[in-house]
């Protein structure tokens, strides 16, 4: 077991062996994400503690730039440390656009096994919004920011209407949420149907397609046409710098 004096020092790179929960905040619960063994993660320092093997180190995952924190006994158990990380792949709107076909097929393939939402789910099979949105480009090799509302400062815009669709392509991001801020993300299939993975309340608890038909009075399907924001197309993979809060 680790101790206070041989946890992972702030600004080393690790890489993980195993998957590795990461959290919102220094103590408690709040699943933040789930880091997938093979992405690297920078340490930025450690949390008071009274115990070393409650000690969580807030770290920036190599990839999207996501800030979180993790157990530092975890970390010690499933990682190993490295000089550096592995450089990311450069990719632009053409190389992205090659692979939205897989991008799409994995989405599709996490609707049929079966799924609930979790806040945080990054693994699966069960995953956040965001969460499958991310993991879907991922397993492409296309890097994506971790949460909806930066997915959506990510992307270019397109216009988007609840019946107007005509400018979407499959592979776009539709975002919902409130006139301040992005709370919700899909996966655009075509002719606006969209695969997202929705909670309890106004959802579907997993993954599921809707669309933005003015005539569908599916209530999923009216909640989220009411809380349309916009769309966005992938233009270029994410370089893993830090993004806005």
């Amino acid at each position: 077991m680790a101790t206070l004096g041989t946890l992972p020092a702030p600004g080393r790179v690790w890489t993980l062996t195993r998957p590795l929960p990461a959290y919102s905040r220094p103590e408690g619960p709040g699943l933040a994400t789930e880091i997938h063994a093979g992405r690297s993660l920078r340490v930025l320092g450690a949390a008071p503690a009274a115990a070393a093997a409650e000690t969580r180190l807030r770290v920036r995952l190599h990839e999207d730039g996501y800030p979180c924190w993790v157990e530092a006994v975890a970390l010690a158990s499933h990682g190993h440390q490295v000089a550096a990380p592995p450089p990311l792949p450069r990719l632009d709107r053409d190389r992205i656009a090659a692979r939205l076909e897989a991008v799409l097929a994995f989405a599709e393939a996490a609707r049929h096994r079966p799924n609930r939402y979790l806040w945080g789910g990054t693994l699966g099979p069960d995953f956040d919004c965001s969460g499958l949105v991310q993991a879907a480009f991922a397993q492409a090799g296309i890097w994506l920011p971790r949460d909806a509302y930066l997915q959506e400062r990510f992307c270019r815009p397109v216009a988007v209407a609840s019946g107007v669709t005509s400018l979407l392509l499959p592979g776009d991001l539709i975002f919902f949420g409130t006139r301040r801020r992005c709370t919700h993300v899909a996966l655009h299939l075509g002719g606006g149907r969209y695969l997202h993975s929705s909670g309890r309340q106004h959802g579907r608890d997993g993954i599921g397609i809707d669309d933005l038909n003015p005539r569908n009075r599916d209530p999923v399907a009216c909640h989220y046409r009411a809380e349309l924001r916009g769309a966005g197309r992938v233009m270029h993979s994410h370089d893993g710098s830090p993004l806005p809060p």
